[in-house]
């Protein structure tokens, strides 16, 4: 079996500071938009579980149900919160360097 030719490419991506700096700003807020959308997925699976989603037929728990639940909440959040601290350590370098590299003469 031949291997596979591929042609020598090489792009031309020109990334300045200030766009190097709008696209750390961007990857920061889509992973936020990301935590948002776990945290809204685990607001609706305790609401299940309590009954306030209309569900056919009637969901009725056990108290071993709700624990359950609870812990697995409690898991997600405390990973969802260790990422936020991660994201802002993210901004805050983000941010001091900003501040590092201006000079007010530009």
């Amino acid at each position: 079996m031949s291997q596979a030719g591929i042609p020598h490419i090489t792009p031309m991506i020109t990334v300045d500071r200030d766009d190097a700096i709008n696209l750390l700003l961007a990857s920061i807020g889509m992973e936020e938009l990301g935590l948002s959308h776990i945290i809204n997925a685990e607001a609706e699976k305790l609401q299940y579980v309590l009954g306030i989603l209309p569900t056919k037929p009637p969901f009725q728990p056990t108290v071993s149900d709700l624990m359950t639940v609870n812990g697995s909440i409690r898991g997600v959040l405390k990973e969802v919160r260790k990422k936020e601290d991660v994201l802002l350590n993210k901004l805050d370098l983000l941010a001091e360097e900003v501040d590092d590299n201006t000079c007010g003469c530009c």
